[in-house]
């Protein structure tokens, strides 16, 4: 999941404890086309992760089939999935009658009890939902703040104790540990489980942000300003943390991190949310950051979120509709308007990107993130001084050049190079290189780029040849170890390099590409116009495919080695 809340999470992700979702039967019907299509359209829309419009068929397919439970269960998580929570809690009573055990549903069942304070009907819905390990870390959360809801703090940590079976959950008992003993007002036992879940995890942004709250509020701030402060020192540039690193020092009290029970629960499912970073798991994690924007919590925050989870997803509109949501007020609303840009640049609307990063900078031209994204906004569509120029009033705002500042001198580097001011590139290469040695994109694309202009080729040998090392799995890296031995005429050693390199990335017109022209050059000219004719049907770019349809009529120069296309590794995009 991209990218702000990259050390949001108290734990792991949760994919090892995620339960496998049975595949339902195929529904079939005699109803008729209109039924059956509409089914399988909303099936097929469900799979690309179109929400909307895979309820909108799955909905007509109901109306013909009101009864049926595996589309009232499909359908309650497409509406819950799309926020319409409402039209989910109704569907959960219809899914729970047929599945009694449904998690998601029981939970929905059980939020809407603990929005009513009716927290014995609360807990008895959670317990039904914790039969897998995600649905015991689940209802054990939210069954502890539903005795925090009724001012029961030994039954709220008793509960919490079900997470001791669990070594992956004992991060959550210690933050929600400390939360609800901090509602309830036991500051002797919340203080022990926020140094605890500190000493735990003083990496996650949540626990920094509420230990430090609460330090604030117990008149403690100078604590809190040196918890910011670490957090801050670690490389993590939080607004967020800055923000509250303001407040503290300048001794401003704020208000409670949970202010109420239902906060509390919100916390939690967000939580869970932000530990199912994988793939597999990113569907639960919308649903569950779904019912926390409902409990009405730390919306800015949540809605970041359910923003990355949509670009997880490729969800690109969806995600500019969550991160637009983010009020102005609000701290992440910079953050919201950046990633709003980038979404935009992934849909190809290349022009409303640039406007919205140029209205950030008009704003605020001290906004590094933005002029980075600007930078690398027109490095994408090979605009590449306006790309230097970006980088360059980023790099401008820095006070010292640090570790995490490479990659904007690295992709400085790249648009020095692409308009041939090969002094300034490389010095930004090796500047780069000297803060991060063994980073394979840097001594890929300097290695090759000194190999392709024929200077320092001993050393540029060794980076490309390390860049392997560090990455063997890299089907462009290879490839650039295996043209690099090409440029040098030492084709018999450039065969096995970019044989490899083609097993890993089959698909790829370039690499192909090149390895017909070393099985040219080494005498196997019918496997180089079997390479070539595989790299046409490849679909290349217009300027490749030209020159590649040339080498298949009149094959490579007797005597001269031809000028190699750059691929598609760290020496084009990064």
């Amino acid at each position: 999941m991209p990218n702000y809340f990259k050390k949001l999470s108290l734990t792991a992700p949760l994919l090892l404890l995620m339960a496998s979702v049975p595949a339902h039967a195929e529904f079939s019907s005699a109803e008729g086309v209109s039924l059956s299509g509409n089914y399988l359209a909303g099936r097929s829309a469900d799979r690309g992760r179109d929400n909307a419009i895979a309820a909108r068929y799955l909905s007509q397919a109901l109306l013909e089939d009101p009864d049926n439970p595996v589309l009232i269960e499909k359908l309650f998580e497409l509406e819950l999935a799309s926020g319409n929570l409402p039209v989910a809690e109704d569907m959960a009573k219809k899914v729970v009658a047929a599945n009694s055990e449904h998690r998601m549903a029981r939970i929905v069942l059980g939020l809407r009890d603990f929005r009513k304070a009716r927290f014995a009907n609360a807990r008895k819905n959670f317990a039904e939902a914790a039969y897998t390990p995600v649905g015991e870390l689940t209802s054990t959360l939210v069954t502890a703040w539903a005795y925090a809801g009724e001012g029961n703090l030994k039954e709220a940590l008793k509960a919490l104790d079900a997470l001791d079976s669990n070594d992956s959950f004992v991060n959550f008992k210690s933050y929600h540990g400390a939360l609800i003993a901090d509602h309830l007002k036991n500051a002797i036992r919340a203080e022990a489980s926020y140094k605890k879940a500190y000493e735990q995890a003083g990496t996650s942004l949540r626990i920094v942000q509420a230990y430090g709250n609460f330090l604030e509020r117990n008149r403690r701030g100078a604590e809190a300003v040196n918890i910011y402060k670490a957090f801050l020192d670690a490389g993590d540039d939080n607004v967020l943390v800055k923000s509250a690193l303001e407040q503290a020092k300048a001794g401003k009290v704020p208000p409670a991190f949970i202010a109420t029970p239902v906060a509390g629960v919100a916390e939690s499912l967000f939580s869970l949310a932000s530990a199912m970073t994988d793939e597999q798991s990113i569907d639960v994690a919308q649903l569950y950051v779904q019912l926390a924007l409902s409990l009405k919590g730390d919306q800015p925050v949540y809605l970041t979120l359910l923003g990355d989870i949509h670009v997880t997803a490729k969800q690109y509109e969806n995600a500019i509709k969550a991160y637009d949501e983010i009020p102005a007020s609000s701290p992440l609303r910079i953050n919201a308007d950046t990633e709003i840009a980038v979404n935009l640049q992934r849909l190809e609307r290349t022009k409303d990107a640039q406007a919205k990063l140029n209205e950030i900078i008009a704003r605020n031209d001290a906004s590094y993130d933005a002029l980075v994204t600007l930078g690398n906004v027109h490095r994408s569509n090979e605009e590449y001084p306006l790309a230097t120029a970006a980088y360059s009033r980023a790099l401008a705002l820095v006070t010292n050049i640090e570790k995490d500042h490479w990659r904007v001198l690295y992709y400085r580097g790249i648009t020095f190079e692409r308009q041939k001011i090969w002094d300034k590139a490389e010095a930004d290469f090796r500047q780069a290189l000297a803060l991060v040695p063994d980073e394979p994109l840097i001594l890929n694309y300097l290695g090759y780029s000194m190999i392709e202009k024929k200077i320092n080729l001993t050393e540029a040998l060794d980076m490309v040849k390390k860049a392997v090392e560090l990455r063997p799995n890299d089907g462009y890296i290879v490839d650039s170890l295996g043209w690099a031995y090409y440029q040098l005429g030492d084709y018999e050693e450039a065969v096995g390099h970019i044989e490899r390199a083609v097993d890993l990335n089959p698909a790829d017109p370039i690499i192909g590409e090149h390895l017909g022209d070393v099985y040219w050059r080494v005498g196997r000219k019918l496997e180089a116009k079997f390479q070539w004719q595989h790299a046409k049907d490849n679909d290349p770019e217009a300027a490749d495919l030209k020159r590649i349809e040339d080498k298949l009529v009149n094959g490579l120069p007797p005597d001269e080695v031809t000028k190699p296309a750059e691929n598609k590794s760290g020496n084009t995009n990064g």
